[in-house]
């Protein structure tokens, strides 16, 4: 069924792939052959995905873990290696944002919430993975970071923007100390892309505005093209975003005072 398809032999797994951008790539990834885990919080996402996969004729499984315990990704990686195969494609997708967006504003446990998923849990899946990529000579490392990581502002907030900026220096490492490994390593940084993760806005964009933004299949192609290229190919990093530039002031003032106390001077 999957002879000829340019990831017919590779094992990937996919987080946050229950939906938006990980939904898509897990269809994409599949279509083209690879053996795909879909990995999140909730079961049921995972397994409506896993099912449309298996449908299609792709193979799929569903495996949920919180990405901020260590221990979960590890017992992941180590599950897919003995079930599945050996992990050829890491697509970190997941991320979370903090309530708050204002620095002055942020809470500890927010803070530490989002550099967790966002940075914490990309450096505990790298690890896992190296060894088998090592082992194998090849492997491709996908990670979606944000254009906030390089025009941070109150939209993404500060824990959120701090976190996809440290991931993309994290790739850069990777990238350098193991291209001659043959391990290639992608940073995605897209723009305001329509996913659940809107929801959390301060102010979420309405029907329209989120119409004008990339889609989640528009970035699933991006990292789809990203795990098909020749392997002696990488695309380091890739921004994407909406041609479409909207009014961001608005959601921006008011992101800046979410959190604030009652009776600080200049709040609305």
């Amino acid at each position: 069924m999957t002879a000829g398809r340019a990831l017919a032999s590779q094992v990937a797994l996919v987080t946050g792939g229950g939906s938006g951008i990980g939904r898509s790539t897990a269809h994409m990834l599949a279509a083209e052959g690879a053996r795909v885990v879909v990995m999140g919080r909730r079961k049921e996402p995972l397994d409506a995905v896993v099912g449309e996969i298996r449908e299609a004729g792709g193979q799929a499984w569903a495996r949920p873990a919180d990405l901020t315990q260590r221990e979960q990704l590890q017992d992941l990686v180590s599950w897919i290696d003995a079930e599945v195969g050996p992990v050829g494609i890491l697509v970190n997708n997941a991320g979370l944002t903090s309530r708050v967006r204002n620095l002055r504003w942020i809470e500890q446990d927010d803070w530490d919430a989002a550099v967790s998923v966002n940075l914490n849990a990309v450096y505990v899946l790298i690890q896992a993975v190296l060894p088998g990529m090592l082992a194998a000579g090849s492997g491709t490392i996908v990670t979606v970071s944000s254009l906030a990581a390089v025009r941070p502002n109150l939209l993404g907030g500060a824990p959120y923007g701090a976190a996809k900026a440290a991931v993309v220096n994290l790739m850069g490492f990777v990238h350098g100390t193991y291209r001659n490994n043959n391990i290639r390593s992608t940073t995605i940084l897209p723009g305001e892309v329509n996913t659940p993760i809107m929801d959390t806005r301060v102010r979420p964009p309405t029907a329209a505005e989120r119409a004008a933004m990339v889609a989640p299949d528009d970035v699933a192609r991006a990292i789809l093209l990203a795990c098909t290229l020749p392997q002696g190919t990488t695309i380091e990093q890739l921004v994407i975003s909406p041609t479409l530039m909207r009014d961001q002031g608005p959601d921006i003032e008011m992101s800046r005072w979410l959190g604030a106390p009652d009776g600080t001077p200049g709040k609305p």
